[in-house]
């Protein structure tokens, strides 16, 4: 699918979008049609750290011959702050209030040069929406690693779009001024009118809002025609033909997992590590995004990785022994410094998946789980996806909440716009459809931490098709794999008075979507009675 024309169709107007619309147009804005003229901006911008360190292919990904990595770096803030959030058509969100700031905030984006460059969000003719963004001088790198995060139009991509079936829907639309500052909203405001594809992100300087609040808008549109939309990374196990997805939230381990080599025991294809959407006719997965926006944590200084970066933010620069300007990659500078990676660090990356998906895993830091739970039964896989329990890490701004309380997550995606039933409705249908769900705790269990490794090593007990599960005692539709040194004592008072208290928490959390936001996010009767019977045994 795809959305062809002019970017606003007239029986889909609203006065949101019409707003931020009009903004595209001042004679004061300057198209930016390729990477090369983005790069440029972006090496003059003041601030900006061109490195020492090469582009790898620079001429495949759009750079000028010779392009150096360039680094920007921002302040205090280096996460995404889902507090500054606001929905058109939500409770609190008065229109004749928020259109009169957007517009003033618009306005005052005239006396500064804007940049507008396009690019399409979805990697395959089954699902692609054009989006336009448009940003001001000063924040130049943003533009550029918007154009490298998403694809930026080439002969290639045109035709494919081209080809695609039209949809009655919108281009996207995004603004950013991340100058604004207004006293009712110290954090930012990041303003979504999802249902006419359509953002402000205002106050806001972290890359990281642009390219999810894009992301929102596309998770979006696939949402309205058919998909589900996944904050999540996917894999193909190529000689079983086994498709394996893993949604969390950053941190979480979706990226480790989903590019994980197994030691060589494995051929597999990646389709992405952070966003994709499943078709819910034949159960293919799509790629929304060519690159990956990479925590920079995990790859030491000079770690043979790090050769795909493309640009990095939050980082460190030091002088090597030579005298040239290195990469600091290991989050010595503040918590979650990031890059942009070429799509060449996967060399088995493709862009659609027609095998059907056969297990979800949700990765959830919940300290009741043990290290692998599988879920039995479609309204149990889908209540427990809906209540992912898991804690932020330095990837989010929050403010007034610690970072190590636990928090539910639905579905590992706080950038969803619809209610919250739908998502719980096409989990729900795919494990019908037969795909298997399991819970892999990438946190703690019983006071001690769960290494990556065992964690790898479960799945692929999983991948080979073998079975150790243990039933739970009085646990209907859960069973556990037993790992030396974390063998749960399901039969202990202590232990089940934690998972009881973990598990009245999901139910209070099920609860509590009927009476906020005026009930947009009410869920069907069955979640909370999944719960209440697993209350009932214990």
């Amino acid at each position: 699918m795809s959305v062809k024309g002019s970017l606003s169709i007239k029986s889909k107007l609203s006065s949101y979008r019409t707003t931020i619309e009009t903004a595209f147009f001042g004679n004061n804005v300057r198209r930016v049609n390729t990477v090369a003229e983005a790069y440029e901006l972006a090496t003059n911008s003041p601030g900006t750290i061109v490195t020492d360190q090469d582009v790898i292919e620079p001429e495949l990904h759009g750079f000028p011959k010779g392009a150096k990595v360039l680094v920007f770096n921002d302040g205090a803030v280096f996460g995404r702050c889902a507090q500054a959030r606001r929905l058109a058509g939500t409770e609190g969100v008065d229109e004749k209030t928020y259109t009169a700031i957007l517009r003033e905030a618009i306005y005052n984006m005239r006396f500064r040069k804007q940049y507008h460059a396009t690019a399409y969000i979805g990697l395959h003719e089954d699902f692609m929406v054009k989006a336009n963004f448009l940003t001001v001088e000063g924040f130049e790198n943003n533009l550029l690693n918007w154009l490298l995060n998403f694809q930026v139009p080439t002969p290639h991509y045109d035709e494919m779009y081209a080809r695609s079936a039209e949809h009655d829907d919108l281009e996207i639309l995004i603004v950013s001024d991340p100058y604004w500052s207004h006293p009712d909203f110290p954090l930012g405001l990041a303003f979504f009118d999802p249902e006419h594809n359509a953002a402000c992100i205002l106050g806001m300087r972290y890359f990281g809002e642009h390219k999810k609040g894009t992301l929102t808008m596309a998770w979006g549109t696939a949402n309205r025609h058919g998909f589900a939309s996944c904050h999540a990374g996917l894999k193909r196990y190529d000689e079983s033909d086994f498709v394996a997805a893993f949604f969390g939230l950053s941190g979480s381990g979706k990226s480790t997992l989903t590019h994980a080599k197994h030691g060589g025991k494995y051929e597999t294809s990646i389709l992405h590590d952070d966003a994709f959407v499943v078709d819910l006719r034949d159960g293919s997965t799509i790629a929304l995004e060519p690159s990956y926006f990479d925590k920079t944590a995990d790859y030491a200084i000079g770690e043979p990785d790090n050769k795909f970066i493309l640009t990095a933010q939050n980082v460190g620069i030091a002088l090597d022994e030579n005298g040239k300007k290195t990469l600091v990659t290991e989050d010595i500078r503040q918590g979650n410094g990031r890059a942009i990676k070429s799509k060449l660090w996967s060399p088995n990356r493709v862009d659609r998946i027609d095998d059907e998906l056969n297990a979800i895993f949700w990765l959830m830091k919940d300290p009741t789980l043990p290290p692998l739970t599988r879920l039995e039964g479609p309204a149990i896989g889908s209540t427990m996806g809906l209540t992912l329990a898991t804690k932020r890490t330095s990837a989010e701004r929050v403010v007034g909440t610690s970072l190590e309380a636990l928090v539910v997550e639905p579905y590992a995606n706080p950038f969803r716009t619809w209610p919250l039933a739908v998502d719980y409705d096409k989990f729900k249908f795919m494990i019908e459809k037969g795909v298997k769900c399991y819970v892999l705790n990438t946190g703690a269990f019983q006071n001690k931490d769960i290494p990556k490794e065992i964690t790898l090593g479960l799945l692929e007990q999983i991948i080979e098709g073998r079975d150790e599960f243990v039933p739970w005692p009085s646990v209907p539709g859960f069973s556990y794999w037993p790992v030396r040194g974390f063998e749960p004592d399901m039969t202990s008072k202590e232990f089940r008075d934690r998972f009881k208290i973990r598990m009245n928490e999901r139910l209070q959390f099920i609860e509590s979507r009927a009476k906020e936001n005026g009930g947009f996010d009410k869920l069907p009767n069955e979640c909370a009675e999944v719960v209440k019977g697993i209350l009932s045994e214990l």
